[in-house]
């Protein structure tokens, strides 16, 4: 069971994947956010038989990600527009900072973003089996 990570940005949208069995997380690509983006999502789950989708939304500092939790929820009804697959949310407060203290600020940021918020859903799922 292949799950898809996104982090989703104003500019660009990170992705990442599990593995089939589903216990790591692994980034994949930085699309980005037009209106294409969509469309790409798709084609890469069905591609890599996506049965899942955890999104990252910024939960926490509610004073400072309102805007942005807005915008996480518009993206996550325009999805289940276009794919039917489970989503669900998970927490991203930070994920990018992590991200940026392991390899430092790069092109590839955004999917190794995506990466921790899959990888954060994925242990929390092992801990409940």
């Amino acid at each position: 069971m292949r799950i898809l990570g996104i982090d989703y940005g104003s500019k660009r949208i990170g992705l990442a994947l599990s593995d089939e069995r589903g216990s790591l997380a692994f980034p994949l690509v930085v699309l980005s956010n037009n209106k294409s983006v969509f469309k790409k999502i798709k084609e890469v789950c069905e591609k890599n038989n996506v049965l899942k989708i955890a999104l990252g939304i910024p939960l926490g500092y509610k004073a400072k990600s309102d805007l942005t939790e807005k915008a996480v929820q518009n993206f996550k009804l325009q999805i289940q527009k276009e794919i039917s697959l489970e989503l669900i949310f998970e927490n991203e407060v930070l994920t990018t900072r992590q991200a940026e203290r392991f390899q430092g600020k790069n092109k590839n940021i955004d999917s190794s973003a995506a990466a921790i918020i899959l990888q954060t859903y994925l242990d929390r799922l092992k801990n409940k089996h």
